[in-house]
């Protein structure tokens, strides 16, 4: 190293570095470093863990008890499989529910199942079936056990909408059934990610409920749903067989083996679906935004809202309910700008919940009408749905025929752009060609006749389009003229 100094090749000021030390320096072998190798975590499960203790279910050891009281009570189920299988919880949680139930004298065991079977009976003593009954009065729900509702305000936010992007290619496969513009492509698929309220208007009959339900389409990502929650000893129920479509499960060696590197199992408590896409009209009312309590039953219904958490929520037809569109609009100002929604149970208890989903309004009357300036500041993508050009419109009467297996003839063609359109000042709309070829259809089978296009069958098809004026003086409806003759 001397010497390499002397030769200027490392100076005093700056010594060499650590590869050229140890280049120059005498072979010393180095001792052998011993490191304990640490496995990597298991990664973390994409469900809700199943809980094996009482205090792991988010409920109270009386709550769980009293529907499990009623279960043996309404349902006469007796062994501790079928509570826990009936019940969405696990073994060890019905058996520490049942040993318990039994320390404090409201079940007894009856005896084994069946003969060299090592499950028991259940039954309930006087004293429980009193409590029962008590428990029943106050609500006579026996499904799956509820979540709570901090573990449900937690999964909607682990699997919220936001997290799962879209790109060009899903949103073109999943509304490629229709023909719409390259632009509105463009546009429509950040407004999708953002997960903001979006308002779709135009003309009738140009697609525009057809492009909200194609939009549910494109997400590939599963939602865990609850069968129910639990808001202070009140139970809410969440899952509806209508809106939530359930992902088949995998088979049985493949969950088990997943389940056994894991450790841990899926809670049956929840339901892993689609992400759900509620759709209301004209029905909507601002009723059917609350919790709606059933007296009979003593339980809660959730609200179309927010049975549509982490998916989509079309209002369709958007100003022909029965409330008035600014009030429907009134009751979406916060959960739409703070992306949070309350809700009041009957004893007075308010709750809040993440408004997480996809707000679509869609509406044939102009915004204006509907809403005024700091309404519509609050929906943030805002869509015109025109009607389709001639080059598209073209393109949809093939498909359609396509569809049926029919010609299309040109004179067909010819007649609506040159004749019917401009002298009954009717536009074309996205929805004629399905309508001219199902009305055609159907004359053709009256008639008992092969289905296809004809210039005289279309002509009749289109006069289930306009309607014709009625003439208001009598002189030109001669029926009209015979019925006043007689009245007088």
């Amino acid at each position: 190293m001397t010497e390499l100094i002397r030769k200027n090749v490392f100076s005093e000021g700056h010594p060499a570095p650590p590869d050229a030390q140890q280049r120059f320096a005498p072979h010393v072998p180095k001792r052998p470093e011993f490191r304990i190798e640490v496995p990597p975590p298991p990664p973390a499960p994409d469900f809700p863990v199943v809980p094996t203790r009482i205090e792991d279910t988010g409920l109270t050891a009386k709550f769980l008890g009293a529907l499990l009281l009623k279960s043996l009570y309404l349902l006469g189920i007796e062994t501790n499989a079928e509570l826990a299988k009936h019940l969405k919880l696990s073994q060890l949680v019905a058996d520490q529910l049942l040993g318990s139930l039994k320390q404090q004298g409201l079940v007894e065991v009856r005896g084994s199942a069946a003969a060299n079977v090592p499950i028991l009976r259940y039954g309930l003593t006087n004293a429980g079936r009193e409590l029962a009954i008590d428990a029943c009065k106050q609500c006579e729900y026996v499904g799956a056990a509820p979540v709570s509702l901090k573990a449900f305000q937690n999964q909607v936010l682990k699997q919220t909408i936001q997290g799962e992007q879209i790109s060009v290619e899903d949103l073109c496969a999943c509304l490629a059934h229709l023909v719409l513009p390259g632009r509105l492509i463009q546009r429509l698929g950040p407004a999708i990610n953002s997960a903001r309220a979006l308002l779709v208007y135009g003309p009738p009959g140009n697609g525009k409920t057809a492009i909200s339900e194609g939009i549910g389409n494109i997400f590939r990502q599963p939602v865990f749903v609850p069968h129910c929650f639990e808001v202070d000893g009140q139970v809410i129920r969440m899952f509806d067989p209508t809106v939530h479509a359930e992902v088949p499960s995998r088979r049985a060696s493949d969950v088990a083996d997943e389940t056994n590197l894991l450790r841990k199992k899926p809670d049956p408590r929840w339901v892993k679906c689609r992400r759900p896409v509620v759709l209301t009209g004209g029905e909507l009312t601002l009723d059917m935004l609350d919790l709606r309590y059933d007296r009979t039953s003593k339980f809660y219904e959730a609200p179309l809202q927010v049975k549509a958490l982490g998916g989509l929520f079309i209002i369709d037809d958007f100003g022909r309910q029965m409330v008035q569109p600014m009030d429907l609009l009134n009751r979406w100002i916060i959960p739409l700008e703070r992306r949070v929604d309350y809700l009041t149970i009957h004893t007075g208890k308010k709750f809040d919940i993440p408004f997480d989903e996809l707000v679509i309004f869609s509406t044939n009357i102009h915004p204006e009408k509907l809403m005024d300036a700091a309404l519509l500041r609050r929906v943030k993508y805002k869509f015109r749905i025109d009607p389709p050009s001639t080059d598209d419109f073209l393109l949809i009467f093939q498909r359609v025929c396509t569809h049926f297996g029919l010609e299309l003839p040109d004179e067909i063609l010819n007649y609506l752009m040159e004749d019917f359109y401009p002298r009954t000042g009717t536009g074309c709309a996205g929805f004629h060609p399905m309508f001219i070829v199902e009305h055609c259809i159907a004359t053709c089978r009256y008639k008992g006749i092969s289905p296809h296009l004809s210039l005289d069958l279309v002509k009749d098809a289109l006069e289930n389009l306009v309607i014709s004026e009625l003439p208001d003086h009598p002189a030109d409806n001669p029926a009209a003229a015979v019925l006043q003759a007689k009245v007088s």
